[in-house]
C-alpha cells in the first residue's frame, strides 16, 4: 500500500459480508487501502481466507470469517472477530447476496426459493445491523453501508431478489433515522458491476429478454450488458464509510462504472382530496374519474 496517500479509514474496523467474491471483495480491499481492517465473509471459508491473505500480502489487516451472515451464529461470529481482532466495529458493509434462480417468476418461485432469497439478502442486512447497531450507537461513531440494487424495481423480473433489496432500502431508510442522533450514518449502495451473477449466457438471455418485453430501456440494456469492473464501485462504498461522508445519512445511491447517482426519497402526488369532516368517502366513479 502506498503509505504517502492521505488513507481515510486509517485504525478504523470494518466487517464486510459477502467479500470472498464479486462486489464485496473489491470492497474489502478498498477499505483496507484506506487503512481499514477488515474481517472479510463468504460462505467458502477457503476462498474468504484468499482475499484475507491478499489483503494482508498488501500490507493491511483481515481476517477470515465463514458462513451465511443470515445465520445467528455467524452474524456474531464477524462482530466478535472485529472486536476481537481489531477493538472495535467502526463499519459495517452488506454485499453478500445470491442471484434469482434462471426464469424464476411470481408463476414459478417457490417457497424454498423465496426464504433463500430473502434469507441472503434481508435477513443477513438486519442480523448484521442490529448487532453492530447497539455497539456503534454507544461509541457515537459508526458507519453501514448496505447493498441494494436496481432490481428493486421491479424493471429486472423475479421476485425474492427484488423484494428483499426493496426491503434492504426500506430497513437503511429506518436504521439511518433512528440512529441519527447516535451519530451513526447508515446509506444504500445499489451497484453496477461485471460479477460471477452478471455475466454467462443464461444472463445475457434474461437481460435481451426483457428488453425485448419493454421492461428495459436501451441505455439498461447496455449497461446490463457491459457493466464496469467491480473497483469503480467499491470507491462509493469506501467513500460512504469514510468521514468524508459523515453529513450523508439515509440515501440511496447508484454505483457503475463512472457514473454516480441518487434516488430521490419518495413522496406522494395528490391526485385528489376532501375533507372527511365535512365529506362523505369516496364512491368509485368519483376515484375512476379522478385516477
Amino acid at each position: 500500500m502506498d503509505t504517502d496517500v492521505e488513507r481515510h479509514l486509517l485504525g478504523r474496523a470494518a466487517i464486510v459480508t459477502g467479500s470472498s467474491r464479486g462486489i464485496g471483495r473489491s470492497v474489502a480491499h478498498a477499505l483496507a487501502a484506506q487503512g481499514a481492517a477488515v474481517v472479510v465473509n463468504g460462505r467458502d471459508g477457503a476462498v474468504a481466507q484468499a482475499v484475507a491473505d491478499e489483503i494482508r500480502a498488501s500490507g493491511g489487516r483481515a481476517v477470515a470469517v465463514a458462513g451465511s451472515a443470515a445465520s445467528r451464529p455467524v452474524a456474531q461470529a464477524l462482530v466478535d472477530a472485529a472486536r476481537d481482532e481489531f477493538g472495535a466495529v467502526d463499519v459495517l458493509v452488506n454485499c453478500a447476496g445470491v442471484a434469482e434462480p434462471a426464469g424464476s417468476t411470481i408463476l414459478t418461485v417457490t417457497d424454498e426459493e423465496w426464504d433463500d432469497l430473502i434469507d441472503a439478502h434481508l435477513t443477513a442486512t438486519f442480523r448484521t445491523c442490529r448487532l453492530v447497531a447497539p455497539l456503534m450507537a454507544e461509541r457515537g461513531v459508526g458507519a453501514i453501508v448496505n447493498t441494494s440494487s436496481f432490481a428493486f424495481l421491479g424493471d429486472y423480473g423475479g421476485t425474492g431478489y427484488p423484494a428483499g433489496k426493496g426491503a434492504v432500502n426500506s430497513l437503511t431508510l429506518a436504521i439511518a433515522a433512528e440512529l441519527a442522533e447516535s451519530g451513526v450514518r447508515a446509506n444504500v449502495v445499489c451497484p453496477g458491476a461485471k460479477t460471477r451473477l452478471s455475466e454467462g449466457d443464461e444472463y445475457t438471455a434474461h437481460i435481451e429478454e426483457l428488453h425485448r418485453r419493454g421492461m428495459l430501456d436501451d441505455a439498461s440494456r447496455y449497461g446490463s450488458l457491459n457493466p464496469a469492473p467491480p473497483e469503480y464501485v467499491a470507491q462509493l462504498y469506501a467513500f460512504l464509510a469514510s468521514d468524508l461522508a459523515k453529513s450523508i445519512t439515509g440515501q440511496i445511491f447508484v454505483g457503475s462504472g463512472g457514473f454516480v447517482g441518487r434516488f430521490d426519497r419518495a413522496a406522494p402526488t395528490v391526485l385528489a382530496y376532501r375533507d372527511h369532516n365535512s365529506e362523505p368517502p369516496w364512491s368509485l366513479d368519483n376515484l375512476a374519474a379522478k385516477l
